[in-house]
């Protein structure tokens, strides 16, 4: 009999010993940790607003916050499985990640996110728990990554230019048709240009149901049909004859404010506000949707499996979902991204944000195989 209570004695000991770790004990540890927070780099407005983070997490919690500007997260995917090939199973080089689509399928699938970590956040009781959070692109998020965002695929024309924009890609077409060299997107696979594509698809096909499952070879090249034949005729009077596409959504801008483009492409319906704030954008411009709507996701935050600071990166997803952070992230003077936040929780003109008709993202097969056919096709024009 003693020694069975001796056992059970040194179990509990043992899991007392593997007790989850208080929020206080993990600012503690947080406490001079370099995070390096891999996102895109391409927005001077983002990239202003997580300086601004970097200050604050600096000043309140002595975290060293870097933003590794990257132009496509598949890169980082790269990295990591890399590191997961070296069995680097710590020391990381990437501490944060900011993903969703293609990019948390392919990491959640290769085991490189660590997690469940989402309900252990404190600001976790302050997340709109009715926007679709469980989900991203169809695949359950399980915890792995942490809603930061809501973004819609609009565009933004210049009134004063263009009063009437087009309300459908068929008139986009006519529009090109009729004004060469005045309307373009992207370049895939950069996110803007491989969200037109799938919001292109989705109007040719009226919204086929096999968009919202894996892609077979059989229905893709069925499905994707009239795309390439969009495309064929699109490219002939697109800007620079379809021989050479804008690097990313803030070339656009520059170009709409050049006057050398119509339209620009912005996945952040209210990203005309502080562009015009910043002197990006005339105060003329505005941004739209297509009358179907605009293709819509949630954009989230993960931490990597081997993350060198893992409690760091977790105080920095915590402060960034805090109402103090997502109102400035919302403010339509500074970021104006739609806050993932409950409406109650936030200040100022993050309250008000603008978001239009939504259209649901394709199963995120869906993208890896059009930007895969898209290259074949134009990529070396």
């Amino acid at each position: 009999m003693k020694t069975t209570a001796l056992f059970v004695t040194t179990a509990l000991m043992s899991l007392s010993t593997y007790a989850a770790p208080s929020w206080q004990e993990i600012e503690t540890k947080a406490k001079g940790q370099d995070v390096y927070f891999h996102a895109w780099g391409g927005s001077q407005e983002i990239n202003a607003y997580l300086k601004w983070t970097e200050k604050e997490l600096k000043s309140r919690y002595g975290i060293n916050f870097n933003h590794v500007k990257v132009t496509d997260i598949a890169k980082t995917t790269s990295l990591l499985l890399a590191e997961k090939t070296a069995d680097k199973n710590s020391g990381g080089s990437v501490d944060m990640v900011w993903i969703n689509g293609e990019n948390f399928k392919s990491m959640k699938n290769s085991n490189l996110l660590y997690g469940p970590f989402t309900e252990k956040l404190p600001s976790w009781e302050f997340v709109d728990k009715s926007l679709p959070i469980d989900s991203d692109f169809a695949e359950p998020t399980n915890g792995l990554e942490a809603p930061w965002g809501v973004g819609q695929l609009v565009f933004i024309h210049d009134s004063q230019t263009l009063n009437n924009p087009p309300a459908s890609f068929a008139e986009l077409l006519s529009y090109s048709n009729a004004f060469p060299n005045r309307v373009s997107y992207p370049k895939p696979p950069q996110f803007h240009g491989t969200s037109f594509l799938k919001a292109l698809l989705i109007e040719l096909t009226n919204s086929d149901k096999s968009l919202y499952q894996p892609v077979k070879e059989a229905d893709f090249t069925i499905v994707t049909q009239p795309l390439w034949q969009y495309l064929d005729e699109f490219h002939k009077t697109a800007w620079r004859a379809g021989k050479q596409f804008p690097s990313d959504s803030s070339e656009t801008m520059q170009l709409l404010d050049d006057r050398q483009l119509d339209l620009a492409i912005t996945f952040n319906p209210n990203a005309v506000f502080s562009a015009q704030h910043n002197g990006t954008l005339a105060e003329t411009t505005k941004s739209y949707a297509l009358d179907a709507g605009a293709l819509s996701n949630i954009h989230f935050l993960a931490i990597p499996w081997n993350a060198s600071a893992k409690e760091g990166a977790l105080v920095a997803i915590n402060f960034l979902l805090s109402p103090e952070a997502q109102s400035r992230k919302g403010d339509l003077n500074i970021w104006g991204d739609p806050s993932v936040l409950s409406n109650q929780h936030l200040t100022g003109s993050a309250k008000n944000t603008k978001l239009f008709k939504s259209i649901a993202e394709p199963h995120p097969s869906w993208q890896a195989a059009i930007e895969k056919e898209w290259l074949k096709r134009y990529g070396k024009q």
